[in-house]
């Protein structure tokens, strides 16, 4: 009996549209649902080369929440290159937009597919979104007891 390795072609990929509701919800948590679907590692034919993912769209972004100060003291750097070119930044000054883009950035392997993966990501503040049109499918993300005694203490 041979087996083969099934090797997905370019021809063969449909991207799907899924919907996340981020609220009440850690960015990081979104973020590796979302990083997972843009990837197609969820899928049994995920072929590393094809970029085989869906498109993801993340509503409620600004009802999302971070655990004790980070808010205000966690910090984000970013360097020119040059001398005395680093910059810092914090969640309060970019958004919670920018915290889960850059979450979801960072989960993503760095490759020649990560722009056209990170394409695919729509996240908005609220709950407008402009993709009614490609009937997302929602997908529901599991809240732990550990994030709901988490979010008490926060508040």
């Amino acid at each position: 009996m041979i087996f083969k390795t099934y090797s997905k072609k370019a021809g063969d990929v449909e991207h799907k549209w899924v919907l996340i509701d981020a609220a009440d919800l850690a960015p990081g948590r979104v973020a590796t649902v979302a990083a997972e679907r843009l990837t197609g590692k969820y899928q049994p034919t995920y072929t590393p080369h094809i970029d085989s993912g869906d498109h993801v769209v993340i509503i409620n972004a600004k009802k999302s929440w971070l655990s004790g100060d980070k808010y205000k003291e966690k910090k984000y750097h970013s360097y020119s290159g040059y001398h005395g070119g680093i910059k810092e930044t914090n969640p309060k000054a970019i958004g919670k937009v920018s915290v889960i883009e850059r979450a979801v950035r960072g989960m993503l392997p760095k490759n020649k597919l990560q722009a056209d993966r990170m394409k695919r990501l729509h996240v908005y503040a609220d709950e407008n979104h402009i993709h009614e049109a490609q009937k997302p499918t929602p997908l529901v993300i599991a809240r732990s007891e550990m994030t709901k005694q988490s979010k008490k203490e926060v508040k």
